[in-house]
């Protein structure tokens, strides 16, 4: 199984995921019940078959990571920002999709079937 959110954006060699919550790194529970059920019904998206993708703070690799979604996960996407360019399963792109409240993956990990924007622009 492979843990990635991406690769550096010069776009050279692969950084080495980082897999492990040490001390400091933030994990966060299931989103809110009210945006849950704000979102009932909303298409989700799978991530890509294998990856144990990390969700970050925002649209980066170097910012925060929060969690990290298990293999097989479905995510319902919120809004999408522009971000640092990401190397993945799915092509390079510079899309993030924020899945919940400071919760971002980088859509190259994610089968949205368009290289481009599938929900709203997220406000700053």
């Amino acid at each position: 199984m492979t843990t990635q959110d991406g690769l550096a954006s010069t776009g050279t060699a692969p950084q080495a995921a980082d897999t492990d919550a040490g001390a400091g790194d933030v994990v966060t529970e299931a989103a809110p019940a009210a945006f849950g059920a704000a979102l009932a019904g909303a298409a989700t998206y799978p991530v890509a078959p294998g990856y144990r993708v990390n969700v970050r703070q925002g649209a980066g690799t170097n910012t925060p990571l929060v969690r990290q979604l298990p293999a097989g996960a479905r995510v319902q996407i919120r809004c999408q920002q522009r971000g640092q360019w990401v190397v993945g399963p799915y092509g390079t792109s510079n899309l993030w999709d924020n899945i919940g409240p400071g919760e971002y993956v980088s859509d190259s990990y994610v089968h949205t079937g368009s290289s481009g924007m599938v929900a709203p622009g997220c406000l700053s």
